[in-house]
Formats: C-alpha cells, sequence, structure tokens
C-alpha cells in the first residue's frame, strides 16, 4: 500500500484490502482518462480527483484479456510555474512510471521529481516532439510529516538586500556551468565566507534564525528531500471520502514557488502566511509542454 496516500486525507487505510477496494472505485468512476496506443498495446492512465487538485492515479495495460495493473500513486498538482530550466525525463526501474531530473541554480543540487503526467510524455516521446518544444515544470510535494515554524523578521533593506544577492548568485551560477572560471571563483570565495559566518553565529543563535528557508535530499529516495519554506498562503480541504482535513500549502523556498500537501494530523502547529513550513516531501512534477 502506497504510504503517502496518508498526505491527501487515506490515513485510516491499514490494509492492501481496503486499498485494493478503493482502487477498483479509481477504476470505475475515474474523473480523467488518458489513453497511449502504440503497437503492442494500450496504456490507461485513470484519475480520480477526491479535492481541489488531488486524488489518485491509477495505471496499467490493457488488451483482450482485460485492464491489468502496473502502478498507482496518490498526487497533488501544483499552481503555476516552478521553473523553466532544462529538464530530462527517464524511465523508472518498474513499469511505465518516469523520473525528472533538472538543475536549477537556486536549489544547489538537482531536483529529482516523479513524474505525474507520464501518458502526456510518453505520447509527446511518441510523436518525437519531446526535446523540440519549449517546457517548463510545475513541482508540488506529499508529505507526511511537518511542522510550522515561525518567521524570521527583517526590515525592508534586508529583504532587498537578501534579493539582490540571491539573483547575483544566480547569474553566478549560470556563468560557472558554461565554463567561466572568473565566477567558479567567486562562488567558492562566498561559500567559504558563508561557512565562516554560519560558524560563528551558530554559537549565540538558533539555527533556524540564521538558515531562512533550505532544500536538500533525504534519506535513500531520489525524490525525497527535506525543506523548510516561507508560507505565501493555504488552504484547508476535506476529503469527502474519509472527512479527514488536509492543509495545501505554497511555498517559497530557496526562491522557488511550489505547492506542499500534508494530512491535518500530521502537521504540527497552525499554517498563516509568513509562517513557515518544515518538512520530509516526497517531491512530484508535470511537465508543460508549451
Amino acid at each position: 500500500m502506497h504510504s503517502y496516500l496518508r498526505a491527501i486525507g487515506f490515513s485510516k487505510l491499514k490494509k492492501e484490502s481496503e486499498a485494493e477496494a478503493l482502487l477498483e472505485e479509481v477504476y470505475r468512476d475515474y474523473s480523467h482518462r488518458n489513453v497511449v496506443r502504440d503497437d503492442q498495446n494500450i496504456f490507461l492512465e485513470m484519475e480520480k480527483e477526491y479535492a481541489p487538485d488531488m486524488g489518485i492515479v491509477l495505471c496499467g495495460d490493457l488488451d483482450r484479456d482485460g485492464f491489468h495493473r502496473q502502478y498507482y500513486f496518490p498526487y497533488y498538482k501544483g499552481s503555476g510555474v516552478t521553473t523553466s530550466e532544462e529538464v530530462m525525463i527517464e524511465r523508472r526501474v518498474s513499469g511505465n512510471s518516469f523520473s525528472g531530473v533538472c538543475d536549477d541554480g537556486r536549489v544547489g543540487v538537482s531536483l529529482i521529481f516523479y513524474l505525474q503526467n507520464a501518458a502526456g510524455y510518453r505520447k509527446e516521446q511518441f510523436f518525437n516532439q519531446v526535446f523540440e518544444r519549449k517546457t517548463s515544470i510545475t513541482l508540488s510535494g506529499l508529505s507526511i510529516d511537518g511542522m510550522i515554524l515561525l518567521p524570521v523578521r527583517k526590515n525592508t533593506g534586508q529583504t532587498d538586500s537578501q534579493k539582490k544577492s540571491s539573483a547575483m548568485r544566480n547569474q553566478l551560477i549560470s556563468a560557472a556551468k558554461n565554463g567561466d572560471t572568473e565566477a567558479m571563483e567567486s562562488l567558492t570565495i562566498e561559500d567559504m565566507d558563508l561557512y565562516s559566518m554560519i560558524s560563528r553565529r551558530v554559537y549565540e543563535e538558533d539555527i533556524y534564525t540564521i538558515v531562512d528557508t533550505f532544500f536538500m535530499p533525504y534519506g535513500i529516495e531520489c525524490d525525497q528531500y527535506q525543506i523548510m519554506g516561507n508560507i505565501n498562503y493555504y488552504s484547508k480541504v476535506r476529503n469527502p471520502v474519509t472527512k479527514e482535513y488536509v492543509y495545501q500549502l505554497n511555498l517559497e523556498c530557496n526562491d522557488l514557488n511550489f505547492d506542499v500537501c500534508i494530512n491535518e494530523a500530521d502537521l504540527t502547529g497552525s499554517p498563516e502566511e509568513g509562517r513557515r513550513f518544515k518538512g520530509t516531501v516526497w517531491l512530484q512534477g508535470k511537465v508543460n509542454f508549451e
């Protein structure tokens, strides 16, 4: 049974038989369906929405003997465009699911995410259009463990200075990727100064005052991350089947804007605009073909 079902309001599912009944409902009463046909078989992607932008996707093959399930996963669709950097899509070890990899200088690590629109990607791939069309990525995350932290108070000057420093760093990272040795040296010196500053301040200040936001890999799964981000806005929705409440948070983290979904029972604290969310997320993403 998928461990992230609780993130969309199915925390009371304990047995595989209960999950099977839920998947049977998705198969019978889906909200959307996507079909990909090739020379060998028919791939079906069925999506059932249980609340705005969240639900379950069921995928499998269809032949003369009927439908053969390959995999399923809970999803939460993000809003807007998170990044327009170049993305590489790779097939996962099992089934017809895919992972995406994107290098965004604002984060500092390669973003690896679970692809939500596998059928759409396969259609683009079938017509050989994936790498000929401009794409963007909308990221989102499912969380089963999170907490709310108070914000770091800043004046207007500090906020503007941080934005300018971030923009300058992004320019240096972009130049370094293109082989600019001076940019590489500047980044190295900047990292050394940052390490020295943190080493001094950590003796007298709380680490969550020094570090405003972060985005870093977590555990052994390549698409799981530990994050801390500022809450831009949020909404509280209810799963109509289980009657459980779920928080949908829009976050700003390392200058990236994306959405996170978490069960009310798994969130410590009360979310408010301006406060911070800290937790672990399973990163998902949708590739938008423009």
